[in-house]
């Protein structure tokens, strides 16, 4: 019995240009949600009397997308990916809704779980589309160009929620995804003719998603809330951190019984997957601990309006456009890899300790030097990882592992998001207590309730007092971050560098996942026919070796 390829109706170059426009515009909605938002937040924030609460603005997107990936993925390998990417824009067009109508903080933040319920998808399912149609060999420059997308979005959304917040109001920073997300639902409907799956009633993993879900909010929880609203040693933190560890347990135990696992275990047999995913985690951590927090450290220590501090993250992520693409290239055009993303963690490593010296005096355009660095760095860095991990495994659960890789560095991603925010909070609350006297304080008012604005009208010695206190806050927690990409610069050395491969296997998306040999044989790397047999089509029980076809 042979197998054929599956039918792709963008084939043709023409198709794949058609395909590519409507992952782009959901991909752009994603990308803008996590950075439109930034330049607008110490103003929505103060509005509504929520700077305490301003990293789960944050933090909750983060966290719901999380949640959702692996799902998604497991889903799309299994029904297809048109119906989980309507899904994903309608959830996100849902969320942005509720944001732009939010009366205060609570409602805000519920608006941005529900997008990023949405959000999640719109990642991973964009990802999973391209590696369904673009060998691996040539899928650089595509993957180059999603990073782009990520960077363009990044120099827009500050500059776009600096432009609304100060020319119209910060709510417009949520309505403007409708019409966005308009023109990506219609994209999707029209120009994403997608293969079906072939299971229309798939065996769901209920109790893995819940135990999943529910050991990544509580890891989230204790990251947020530890030290900072509740006491380490209190009941409530050491409550979570029991449910944690007791759901983590339990989601693996789910996994290795489910008949179709959101995370599958075989796909830690992969060393190139275990050394790529946690790479990912780490440089997660320090990407969104440092970018979530820069632009209100922009404005509230340098004065910055909303819309110079847009224009200030430009070279970074112009930095990143450029090295995304080229990295993109040079993989289509050499095949070769493994330094990209090691040299990419290096120069984030850089750019950290560089953004730790930063002060108030600091020239602006010094500081535009340093997150130009970090932009060099994410862009030769987190596409390729993907790369590497859609590399490792058949079509058939591209989707999943490129979910389980997203995930664990959305994980990291959290994590940054969480515990900068909470320790920036609890460092600005203790300095400006320490330093400011009881009348002071009292000149200044609620320190939660404070904008960028009032800032700036403080009388000269009160406002060098905040200023500097923002910076003592922030600053510091750069160079913690440090360790962190040095230990990912370490992890990516012992990559293997499998040869990409240069046709698409033709396994269904959907059946049941046995991937019983995923180890890297040593040697491979210097046999291109090794790897692309074994990587293309494992030996299973329902694929025996000599039943098995060339891939079309």
């Amino acid at each position: 019995m042979s197998t054929s390829a599956r039918p792709h109706s963008h084939e043709t170059k023409r198709g794949i240009i058609l395909l590519f426009v409507g992952l782009i515009l959901a991909m752009l909605l994603a990308a803008l949600s996590q950075t439109v938002l930034s330049a607008a937040m110490p103003t929505m924030v103060g509005e509504l009397g929520g700077v305490d609460q301003m990293l789960w603005v944050m933090t909750a997107y983060i966290l719901a997308s999380t949640i959702t990936m692996p799902i998604y993925g497991k889903m799309s390998d299994l029904i297809g990916r048109k119906s989980p990417l309507i899904t994903a824009i309608l959830l996100f067009v849902a969320g942005s809704i509720v944001g732009a109508l939010a009366p205060d903080m609570g409602i805000l933040i519920i608006g941005r779980v529900i997008q990023g319920l949405g959000g999640g998808g719109l990642i991973i399912l964009s990802q999973a589309i391209i590696a369904d149609v673009v060998p691996a060999r040539e899928r650089g420059k595509y993957m180059g160009i999603i990073g782009a997308v990520f960077a363009v979005s990044s120099v827009a959304g500050p500059l776009l929620g600096g432009w609304l917040t100060e020319a119209v109001h910060w709510r417009w920073t949520f309505w403007i995804n409708l019409p966005l997300g308009a023109i990506a639902l219609l994209a999707a409907i029209f120009l994403l003719r997608l293969p079906k799956g072939t299971t229309s009633k798939p065996v769901l993993d209920i109790f893995g998603m819940m135990t999943m879900a529910g050991a990544t909010a509580g890891l989230i929880l204790v990251a947020s809330w530890g030290g900072n609203d509740y006491a380490w040693d209190s009941p409530v933190i050491i409550g979570l951190i029991v449910a944690t560890v007791v759901l983590s347990v339990l989601f693996v135990v789910a996994e290795r019984r489910a008949v179709e696992p959101i995370i599958p275990p075989a796909l830690f047999r992969d060393r190139n997957f275990n050394l790529t995913t946690a790479a990912g985690l780490l440089v997660g951590v320090t990407m969104f601990g440092a970018i979530g927090y820069l632009p209100t450290h922009l404005q509230m220590t340098f004065g910055a309006d909303a819309t110079v501090a847009g224009i200030l993250m430009v070279p970074m992520m112009g930095m990143m456009l450029v090295s995304s693409l080229g990295s993109g290239w040079l993989v289509s055009a050499y095949g070769r890899y493994k330094w990209m993303p090691i040299a990419g963690a290096a120069l984030i490593t850089a750019s950290l300790w560089l953004l730790a010296t930063l002060t108030p005096e600091t020239p602006l355009w010094l500081f535009c030097v340093y997150v130009g660095v970090m932009g060099i760095g994410l862009g030769v860095n987190m596409q390729i990882l993907v790369l590497i991990v859609q590399n490792s495994f058949p079509n058939r659960v591209v989707g999943t592992a490129t979910a389980a890789n997203n995930f664990f560095r959305q994980i990291g991603a959290s994590l940054g998001s969480a515990v900068i925010g909470s320790l920036f909070t609890v460092r600005l609350i203790q300095l400006l207590g320490e330093r400011l006297t009881t009348e002071q304080a009292h000149q200044v008012g609620d320190i939660a309730s404070l904008t960028p604005h009032l800032v700036l009208d403080l009388p000269t010695e009160l406002h060098d007092i905040v200023v500097h206190g923002y910076n003592d806050a922030l600053a510091p927690l750069f160079l913690w971050m440090v360790p962190l990409a040095v230990i990912a610069v370490i992890l990516l050395a012992f990559v293997d560098e499998i040869p990409l491969k240069t046709t698409i296997d033709s396994q269904p998306m959907s059946g049941v996942i046995d991937l019983p040999d995923l180890g890297h044989v040593h040697g491979r790397e210097n046999n291109p026919d090794s790897a692309e047999s074994s990587r293309t089509e494992p030996v299973s029980d329902d694929n025996p070796p000599e039943t098995r076809q060339p891939p079309a």
